[in-house]
């Protein structure tokens, strides 16, 4: 996979320092900016001042676990856009299912392979991207349909119409 041109912002939480350092040396070489947090209340505080494009969350933690804390960030209007993908040992469907109510946009498995990790990635901040790009056009189409067409294409249609 291609290093990254812009630099996007990840968030990692999980309480194991080991799997912090896993995915950061699998996430930093393709140009990712990485944050960490240890647990779900320090994730809440820095997704709000880092504003990460992308989290990667841990469901099983002391605290504040992974499920509790995407449920947070989804209420927080600061932070309820940024997709959350959860990097887990919970396997069975219930808890995949359980993930997804949470407000998660996928859900890996532990132990897991940084090829699949980089590609989901890539995929979700991809469409994270592509989705505010048509807010911020959709959001500007009322103004551009205020606007009185170019007068030559105007006077171009006029003439289509009388020739036909």
């Amino acid at each position: 996979m291609p290093p990254q041109t812009t630099t996007e912002k990840i968030l990692l939480v999980d309480d194991v320092p080991a799997n912090l350092a896993v995915l950061t040396s699998a996430l930093e070489p393709q140009g990712y900016e990485i944050f960490a947090a240890p647990n779900g209340a320090s994730a809440l505080s820095v997704a709000v001042k880092a504003k990460p494009d992308l989290i990667l969350l841990d469901i099983m933690m002391p605290g504040l676990d992974g499920l509790e804390t995407c449920r947070r960030l989804k209420q927080n209007e600061a932070t309820r856009d940024i997709p959350v993908i959860f990097i887990t040992a919970r396997s069975e469907t219930e808890n995949v299912v359980e993930g997804f109510r949470a407000g998660a946009v996928d859900y890996v498995v532990k132990p897991f392979q940084a090829e699949e990790v980089l590609n989901r990635v890539a995929t979700h901040l991809r469409i994270n991207r592509l989705t505010r790009e048509l807010r911020e056009k959709n959001r500007a189409l009322p103004l551009q349909l205020s606007r009185p067409p170019h007068a030559g294409f105007s006077q171009q249609l006029h003439q289509r119409v009388r020739a036909d």
